[in-house]
C-alpha cells in the first residue's frame, strides 16, 4: 500500500514538474501597440534628453515575431503615413525590415515595463520612446 502512494505521489510530481505554468511567454508583455510618445537626438556632447512629441505613430509587436508600424520602423520619422512591417527577436531585443534601405540591419530595442526605446543608427545617440497602449 505505501509502494502505491508512493508511486502516486511520484506521477504526480512528474506530472507538474513537465507542465509550463500557462506556457509563460516572457515576450507577452511586449506583444500589443505602443505609440511614439518622445525622441532623442543628442547634439555630440552627451547632453540629449528625451523631448516629448504629438505623433499618432505607433508599432505593433504580434505573437507570431511580426512587427508592423503606421510609420516607417527604419528611421526616427514621427509620421504615420508610411506603413511598415517586418520581424523581431524577442530573445536578442532586435528586428529588422525589407522596407529598410539595409533590410538586414537588426535594430535593437530594449523595454522596461510599459516604456519602449528603438535605438536607429546615428553618428550621435538617437532614440524613439514609445508608451504600452
Amino acid at each position: 500500500m505505501q509502494k502505491s502512494i508512493i508511486i502516486i505521489i511520484a506521477l504526480i510530481g512528474i506530472l507538474f514538474s513537465s507542465c509550463k505554468s500557462d506556457d509563460v511567454n516572457p515576450n507577452n508583455t511586449l506583444i500589443g501597440n505602443w505609440k511614439l510618445v518622445a525622441i532623442l537626438v543628442d547634439p555630440g556632447d552627451g547632453s540629449g534628453t528625451f523631448m516629448p512629441i504629438e505623433s499618432d505613430k505607433t508599432i505593433t509587436f504580434k505573437k507570431n515575431n511580426i512587427i508592423t508600424s503606421n510609420g516607417n520602423l527604419c528611421d526616427l520619422s514621427i509620421d504615420a503615413d508610411n506603413p511598415t512591417l517586418g520581424t523581431y527577436s524577442f530573445s536578442e531585443m532586435t528586428f529588422n525590415s525589407a522596407d529598410c534601405t539595409d533590410p538586414n540591419y537588426n535594430y535593437s530595442f530594449e523595454q522596461n515595463g510599459d516604456t519602449l526605446i528603438v535605438y536607429y543608427p546615428c553618428i550621435e545617440s538617437c532614440e524613439a520612446k514609445y508608451a504600452k497602449q
